[in-house]
Formats: structure tokens, sequence, C-alpha cells
């Protein structure tokens, strides 16, 4: 990460590549005892936040990435009540969560409370469901939450982790993803964001893929959507199933959906199951 002439950086060396926005200020920094977080004030895309170097989010485009990592899971399961948040201290996960009526119970669990105090400041449009009686804000292990966590107990996982390096590793490997598994009830789905497709298809994604399957889960699909500030401005998240066909999804419930979205409808979500050419042979279940 740089910041030059008003211009803050983030370089993808091992791809030749950055990503840069002109910034007017620095709001804030603070090292925590698991990240360094930074927020920015920008330009044209509103506030910035950074974690440990790397882009989290910016006011502008941050609805992509909270939308289809929320919605697509919970209009597939057939009655969503329970849902668990492992990371995802921005609390934009939350909210998004939160629109759906039916879900009774939403525990989120970040390990660091800084990252919520900084949205809380500056970016309250993220926190706006914080308070709702539903929402349960925990700071602590996410890995070690769900190892404690009883059998059938939750509906969705929705693991809103950053890049699979430091307090974020341990969310990647088989032995998360079997506890994980065995935390679900019997329509359960993990849902875990899983980087560029173009960028990591043949490193994260691959392995992503076997580890869900080798967790237990019957099928694992990965849908595709944009967004703009983070590598390549092409994301991803994985879903992954106990049982049933998760290319399948509740079309009329999302069609008639009484919230409002910004990127989300039921065709984006038929969309982002299709599989480019390049990745069919991964993506063997869409």
């Amino acid at each position: 990460m740089t910041l030059d002439n008003r211009w803050w950086s983030e370089a993808y060396t091992d791809e030749g590549v950055a990503f840069s926005l002109q910034v007017t200020e620095k709001l804030h920094e603070e090292q925590t005892p698991f990240q360094h977080i930074e927020v920015y004030q920008s330009t044209h895309w509103g506030k910035l936040l950074v974690i440990d170097g790397c882009v989290m989010l910016t006011s502008r485009d941050n609805f992509t990435y909270h939308e289809m990592m929320s919605h697509p899971a919970l209009f597939t399961h057939p009655n969503p009540k329970r849902v668990l948040i492992i990371g995802g201290g921005d609390c934009g996960m939350l909210r998004e969560v939160l629109k759906h009526p039916g879900v009774e119970q939403a525990v989120q669990v970040d390990i660091d409370e800084g990252v919520t105090r900084a949205a809380q400041q500056f970016f309250p449009e993220l926190c706006e469901s914080n308070d709702d009686p539903r929402a349960t804000l925990l700071f602590d292990d996410g890995v070690q939450y769900v190892k404690d966590a009883a059998d059938g107990s939750v509906d969705v996982v929705i693991v809103d982790s950053t890049d699979p390096v430091g307090p974020a590793e341990g969310l990647f490997g088989e032995a998360f993803m079997r506890d994980v598994h065995r935390i679900l009830g019997d329509d359960g789905l993990l849902v875990q964001q899983s980087e560029s497709p173009i960028l990591h298809r043949d490193s994260i994604l691959k392995e992503l893929h076997g580890v869900m399957r080798g967790a237990g889960f019957t099928q694992v699909v990965t849908m595709q959507f944009p967004v703009c500030s983070y590598p390549s401005g092409w994301w991803s998240a994985t879903m992954a199933g106990k049982s049933g066909d998760i290319t399948q999804f509740r079309r009329a419930d999302a069609e008639a959906k009484p919230f409002r979205t910004h990127y989300y409808n039921a065709g984006i979500h038929q969309g982002a199951l299709a599989a480019p050419e390049f990745c069919k042979e991964l993506f063997s279940d869409q």
C-alpha cells in the first residue's frame, strides 16, 4: 500500500496490477491486537476501509458484496430462521440478513471489535440493524465459536472473512468446515467469500471446493459478481449445501422480496450461478 500525492494504492505484486483511489484525508488509523485499521475519505468513492493494507470496502460499491454474500443463500434455504455470520465486523452483512423478515436470530462473531467501532463511526449506514432485537454481536474467535456450537443449531452460516491469512486463515480449513457442517441443520447452507475467479481460480477457489467436499457438503457452487474495488474487480462467493440442489432457489420469493436492494434480484441470482468456460471443470456442480 502506498499513499502518494493523495492517491491511495494497493498493489497486487504477484499479478502485476494495482488499484488506486484518490483520497483527501486519513480519517482514522488504529492498530488493534489483531489488525491494522485505516479509514480514508476519497474524492469519488465515499469512505474507504482498509485492513492490513487491503481494501475491505468503499461507501460506493460495498452493496454488491454484502448482497451477494447474503441474499442468494437466504433465498436458497427453504426457511432460514437462524443465521450465523463469522467475521463481518463492518456489519453490512448483518444489515442484509435482517432484511429477511423470516430470520429470527442473527449472530455475528468477529474477533476484532475495532472493525465494528470504526464502522459505527464512519459507515453508520452499514450498522443500522445493530440494535435489531434479533441481532447478537459477539467479539470472539469464530473458529472456536463454531467448534462449541450445538449440532444442527444453525440454518445458514456466512463466512465474511478477510483473505485467508492472519486471523482469517483458519476459516478456510477443513477442520472448520467440518464443524460448520455439523452445526448446520438438514437443509443447512454455508457461504464463504472466495476471492477472484480470474486471479485465484487455481489456488483459493480450487482448494475451497475440495475442502468443502471433504468436509461432507454434497454440492458446492460458486457465484460471481463485480466488486470494483477488489482485486481484478471480479469477485465470488462459494456456497455449499448439506442436501438438495442448491442451484435451485425460491425464485418467486426473490422476485417478491419485501425489501430494497441495489444489485441483487432473481435474475442476478440465476446469472451468478452460470460458470464461465474457463471455470466449468472446477465448478462441475453448476
